[in-house]
């Protein structure tokens, strides 16, 4: 049998130029430890996964990442075999959340030296493997330049092995990662609260024990018959990392908050659950701001992100569909496999199943959700700008804040306007209180619905009231001027002709400024003749 060479491109294939995101080591040896917990639970090492615990140190100073946990560990005769072959894993699709073998590999790009540690259980020696990430990369720049090496020999350069006797603690079984010498370009891995924030929603970790739907996800995975794997990551020392999903959160036209969670499972035509997604329901008042890290449906595979949080945003029929939705949506199926990048799925018939089931339901659910939530937000506005216009209007009557007749006419056309328009508004919400429910967008649709009154009717009293306590006139009557105060009535140091004239005047000033301006202009002629 002819063997044949891998270049030493193929390297810097699977280190350098693999990922787009420094970030995604912690995932891949996280990945990795969460494997070996599972691992460790089926051979009874652990009890069970929540006994397990992987621990993330960053030194800042020192420029160094540590990565541990104590599952299975690695024992001495195989842990050359092991760590050392590429691409050769023993892990199987399907079973296992990592099964290519390159993800140890990553740590290469980005630090002078990576050293891989482990300790089995009932053996008296720590197995070390060293490798120079310095010198790899220096092999592969003159290996572009012209100097040609395989893989193999790159590899031979950059390995060396130890074996130290420990006769301590048989009983101990753990296996860890460093990086040592950080390279300068890539200070984000020891930044503490940026790591913080992309394990809070990469890492396969419990829900914020504050974010009130949690139990009603776990019960909903309970009943499918859905285990979210979940496991202990802690960051320096500090509580274990949770996923940070709050309630509130702010969008492009305010504040909004989620007051529901709704459920979709799909499966194929054997009953087989393919996947299935939670998603926020709030008011869905705006796109929900960048700078919020919730934001999006995450796509998960035993409950590790794939991909960033716009991974399915293709999958809308407009870009920023995603970004009015909180969520996250769970593969289930094992013909589901993650690329090698883990940034989406390898190609297959399930993936284009995946992709029409998902592409449907965004379309025929959720952008008749947000395009619906629009409109009745909208709707909900007007009938609230006429009540505060007749409120306003009030007020400036009994007040005697209008200038004259003329003004009061122009107010009164103005909110005749108004008026029109909150009697369109309650058609509209009114046709949609008169859906039959039985669709899965009406009824998502009479939920927002209720959240969106229920804003309104939490307004304070000076504000307007909730929509199904408004009256909304079919005709707002001018009152007699004869019987109404103007605002130059109030000008005490003028005699009848002069507040006249000023009255003229004020009317110009309104004609041709601003309202912002007029009042400004008008206070200051009130001050001074009051």
């Amino acid at each position: 049998m002819d063997e044949y060479i891998f270049g030493a491109n193929i390297l810097e294939n699977l280190t350098t130029g693999m990922y787009k995101d420094s970030k995604v080591i912690f995932r891949e040896y996280i990945q990795n430890a969460c494997d070996q917990i599972d691992k460790a639970v089926e051979l009874g090492i652990l009890t069970s996964t929540d006994e397990g615990r992987i621990e993330i140190w960053l030194d800042e100073e020192r420029r160094t990442i540590s990565i541990e946990d104590n599952a299975t560990g690695i024992p001495q005769a195989d842990f050359r075999k092991t760590l050392a072959d590429i691409a050769d894993s023993s892990k199987k699709i399907g079973e296992d959340k990592g099964f290519r073998g390159i993800g140890r590999l990553c740590g290469l790009a980005y630090c002078r030296e990576l050293i891989f540690t482990s300790k089995a259980k009932g053996e008296n020696v720590i197995s070390v493997m060293r490798c120079d990430a310095k010198k790899m990369r220096e092999l592969l720049n003159r290996n572009i330049n012209g100097e040609k090496f395989t893989a193999s020999g790159v590899l031979n350069q950059i390995y060396k092995f130890e074996d130290i006797p420990d006769n301590t603690v048989t009983d101990e079984h753990w296996f860890r990662v460093e990086l040592i010498g950080v390279n300068e370009e890539n200070t984000e891995l020891l930044n503490f609260d940026e790591v913080k924030n992309y394990l809070s929603f990469v890492a396969p970790v419990r829900y914020k024990n504050t974010f009130i739907y949690q139990s009603e996800i776990y019960a909903h995975a309970k009943e499918i018959g859905y285990k979210i794997d979940e496991y202990n990551i802690s960051l320096n020392g500090e509580d274990d990392i949770s996923k940070k999903y709050s309630s509130k959160f702010r969008t492009s036209k305010g504040e909004d908050d989620i007051s529901g969670v709704e459920f979709k499972d799909f499966y194929d035509d054997n009953g087989n659950l393919i996947m299935w997604l939670w998603f926020g329901i709030s008011q869905f008042k705006g796109i929900i701001e960048k700078g919020c890290e919730m934001r999006g449906i995450r796509l998960r595979k035993e409950n590790i992100q794939i991909g960033s949080e716009d991974a399915l945003q293709k999958l809308f029929k407009e870009d920023r569909g995603q970004h009015y939705f909180i969520g996250e949506l769970f593969a289930v199926s094992k013909d589901l496999i993650p690329n090698s990048q883990r940034d989406y799925f390898n190609e297959n018939t399930m993936r284009v199943k995946f992709e029409d089931e998902i592409r449907r339901y965004f379309k025929d659910v959720l952008q008749k959700v947000y395009y619906n939530a629009s409109s009745l937000n909208s709707s909900f506005k007007k009938i609230e700008d006429f009540q505060k216009k007749t409120l306003e209007h009030q007020k400036k009557i009994n007040n005697g804040d209008y200038i004259d007749s003329e003004d009061i006419a122009k107010a009164e056309s103005t909110l005749k306007e108004a008026e029109s328009k909150a009697i369109e508004a309650r058609k509209k919400i009114d046709k949609l209180k008169q859906t039959t429910g039985n669709t899965e967008t009406d009824s998502v649709l009479q939920k927002v619905a209720n959240g969106i009154a229920k804003e309104h009717s939490d307004r304070k009293k000076s504000e307007v009231s909730a929509t199904n306590s408004v009256e909304i006139r079919e005709n707002v009557p001018a009152p007699s001027s004869k019987k109404t105060a103007h605002r130059v009535d109030k000008l005490s140091k003028l005699n009848k002709k002069e507040r006249k004239l000023v009255s003229r005047i004020w009317g110009i000033i309104k004609d041709n400024t601003d309202d912002k301006t007029a009042e400004i202009i008008i206070n200051k002629i009130e001050e001074e003749y009051k």
